[in-house]
């Protein structure tokens, strides 16, 4: 009994002994990977050349006036990270507003991605009119009535909860603002969705911020400043349209809110950032990056993204243009 006892523990030391050895291993093995996830994620924030300051867009459409506790990534900086670090496919972006101590691989932190949507002419007509009640039940039922074919392709399925911040428009300034909160099936977080809208001669400006719903207090603290930061150039502003030689929108004030619940930039490529607090959990964290950034890209193109060399990305960030000193239009 007892050679069959001792027989037995030197079997189990034998195999903890194992163990143990694979446990070391695999630990060694995510340090290393982890290590080199957060020497990428440090590269990328160095690189970065934030911007203060009056800014003239790249398309020339308008200015951004930076308030202080804010910057900002010019547009070749903003596509870079956009499309390249949080896995969007190529589009026309104009720039990012960040927080002063936020980052761009910092899931904690907020940015404005800034678009411009060349639509026309908006008539605000329809402002007073509009019940947001309303209008947030039809596009309730819309995103419901696209959930069973998501699912039949191998998506979850997607809740628009609510308003995070009721649709409100400044008639005076032409600047429409409102965030709704989604619900994705697989996600422990309702994600923060707010939408600013500044009305041009020609279109509208597009500022778009993806977050959690944790966010939301900060986002609310920060509102205010970032309304009103935006001009048109001379030529460009609302009161230039003429009805002689402009296109008309086929939306007003309404159809920008109900828009395109789920675009591409504002739901899904944007969440890519939202994957890198998974780098903390070692190499766990780091295959479920890249098994998350993989299905919002194949949901997106349809295809799969070829992964691109960390070590090559700090060649390909452009240098920045030059800062217009402040001025009044």
């Amino acid at each position: 009994m007892k050679k069959t006892l001792g027989l037995l523990l030197l079997c189990i030391t034998f195999i903890y002994s194992v163990s143990a050895q694979k446990d070391k291993k695999n630990s060694d093995e995510e340090s290393k990977a982890l290590a080199v996830q957060e020497a990428f994620i440090d590269s990328v924030e160095h690189a970065m050349n934030y911007q203060h300051g009056t800014i003239l867009l790249k398309n020339g459409i308008a200015k951004i006036t930076i308030p202080a506790g804010f910057k900002f990534l010019n547009a070749e900086q903003a596509d870079f990270v956009v499309t390249k670090l949080w896995g969007n496919p190529p589009q026309e972006i104009l720039g990012m507003i960040l927080p002063e101590g936020g980052k761009v691989t910092d899931a904690s932190s907020y940015s404005f991605i800034v678009q411009w949507d060349e639509m026309g002419f908006v008539k605000d007509d329809d402002a007073d009119d509009i019940n947001y009640d309303d209008l947030l039940a039809d596009m309730q039922e819309d995103i419901a009535a696209g959930n069973e074919e998501r699912v039949k392709e191998g998506y979850g399925s997607v809740k628009l909860v609510g308003w995070a911040a009721k649709p409100f428009y400044d008639k005076e300034h032409k600047v429409l603002h409102w965030a709704k909160e989604i619900k994705f099936d697989d996600s422990a977080e309702n994600t923060l969705n707010y939408n600013i809208r500044i009305l041009g001669r020609k279109g509208v400006l597009i500022l778009n911020a993806v977050g959690g719903m944790s966010q939301l207090a900060m986002v609310n603290n920060d509102i205010s400043k970032v309304l009103n930061i935006v001009e048109f150039t001379d030529g460009n502003k609302y009161k230039d349209f003429d009805p002689g030689l402009d296109v008309v929108a086929a939306v007003g004030i309404g159809g920008l809110v109900a828009g395109k619940v789920l675009a591409k930039l504002g739901f899904l490529g944007l969440l890519g950032k939202f994957f890198l607090p998974l780098l903390k959990l070692g190499k766990l964290g780091i295959v479920a990056i890249g098994a998350g950034l993989t299905a919002i890209w194949r949901f997106i193109t349809g295809k799969r993204k070829e992964d691109e060399p960390v070590e090559s990305f700090k060649e390909e960030l452009p240098e920045n243009p030059s800062i217009e000193p402040s001025e009044n239009a």
